[in-house]
C-alpha cells in the first residue's frame, strides 16, 4: 500500500507507480469520492462509453447493444 503525507494546503502526492499504472498526469482531472468513510481518487473520463468499449473482448458489445436499445425506445417514444 502506497502512502503520502497531507500538506498545509491539503494538497497530497499520489506516489509515481500509481500515476503511471492510471495514467495521471500533469492537468489530468480526478474525482475526490467519499464512501462513508473511505475517501477514493477516481480518474475522470470524457467518454465513459467510449472509454469502456472493447472492455468484455470476445463476445457481443454490451455497449453496442445497450445504445441500439435506447434508440429504439426513443423511437417507440418510451
Amino acid at each position: 500500500m502506497a502512502g503520502s503525507i497531507l500538506s498545509k494546503k491539503g494538497w497530497i502526492v499520489i506516489p509515481n507507480q500509481i500515476r503511471k499504472k492510471y495514467g495521471l498526469t500533469r492537468g489530468k482531472r480526478v474525482n475526490i469520492i467519499d464512501y462513508g468513510g473511505v475517501i477514493s481518487i477516481i480518474p475522470s473520463v470524457k467518454d465513459a462509453i467510449g472509454e469502456s468499449e472493447g472492455l468484455f473482448k470476445g463476445g457481443q458489445s454490451l455497449t453496442k447493444t445497450l445504445v441500439n436499445e435506447r434508440k429504439k425506445d426513443k423511437k417507440l417514444g418510451k
